[in-house]
């Protein structure tokens, strides 16, 4: 997390048992809160699938009273999304949020395609259509300037006056670190650029970090044309892809419009919660067990 130190003050944690590594909590520090994590997609606590619950309920109790100890009033934690979790069936942070009292203090929907039961409205067919028609290209790239700078940042610029949350040198610098897990896919009309979405990659799920094209994007079929690609074809063995949020104004909106272009291929939504504990309830965990 070192490419956004500067606008991040870093309070990341590391927990262990018997002088064992078995979690980790990507984390920054605004005055008397910690946050995980205020710029990552996703937060919350790291861990292999096989902790026990036990061990998960010990280490947010012993991050907690840490946390006390070192006069930090609040945690805020962000719930990872079901489809990354390893093992979807053991996850027991909804139990510890009652437990403990947290407050629900966002909600965010994310639009998921299971792969293996994808389809497509007549609108996202037609899209494809257009694209076949018109003659467009996607090309897999390295170099993510052509969309940062002719897609992506006039697109955010002139419909949100916002810019993307990675600048062009800090996911420049994150596929260097991440070759194979950062990918860029543009669509090409004529030789010129058009439209492209950057992907990050587990093993189990592709997420569109980014998708924009340009103001004829619905006229050439391009964001239908790239995405019917990429699902039947290049990330056609993944378990889900995840065409990310649709959500504004800290999830307090939804962007109807994106939210249907999304379910025409099939997607669903899946909730990511974010819950706000305070330290002190910390001695709620102290009775759980009988």
């Amino acid at each position: 997390m070192d490419y956004h130190n500067d606008r991040f003050q870093d309070f990341s944690l590391m927990i262990y048992k018997d002088e064992k590594l078995i979690a980790l909590m990507p984390a920054n520090k605004v005055d008397d809160c910690v946050y995980s994590h205020q710029g990552l997609t996703y937060g919350g606590f790291i861990y292999k699938s096989d902790l026990k619950s036990e061990d998960v309920i010990n280490l947010l109790k012993a991050v907690l009273n840490y946390l006390l100890d070192n006069k930090i009033k609040t945690l805020e934690l962000k719930e990872l999304p079901i489809v990354f979790l390893e093992n979807q069936t053991n996850n027991p942070l909804a139990y510890l949020c009652f437990k403990l009292k947290a407050q629900l203090v966002r909600v965010d929907m994310h639009s998921v395609v299971d792969l293996k039961f994808k389809a497509y409205n007549r609108s996202r067919k037609n899209g494809y259509k257009r694209g076949q028609k018109n003659n467009l290209v996607v090309k897999e790239v390295n170099d993510f300037e052509d969309f940062w700078n002719k897609i992506l940042i006039p697109n955010l610029d002139n419909k949100h006056d916002v810019k993307p949350v990675h600048s062009l040198e800090e996911i420049q610098l994150l596929k260097t670190k991440f070759p194979n897990k950062i990918r860029q896919f543009n669509v090409y009309h004529n030789n010129i650029i058009v439209a492209g979405t950057t992907i990050f990659e587990t093993k189990h799920v592709a997420h569109s970090q980014y998708i924009s094209g340009n103001t004829d994007k619905n006229t050439l079929g391009s964001l239908d044309f790239l995405h019917h690609h990429l699902l039947e074809d290049v990330f056609a063995s993944k378990s889900y892809f995840n065409f990310g949020i649709s959500n504004l104004n800290q999830g307090q909106n939804i962007n109807q419009g994106l939210l249907y272009w999304k379910e025409g291929f099939g997607s669903h939504s899946i909730t990511q919660s974010f819950y706000k504990f305070d330290t002190v309830n910390v001695k709620l965990l102290n009775d759980l067990y009988i």
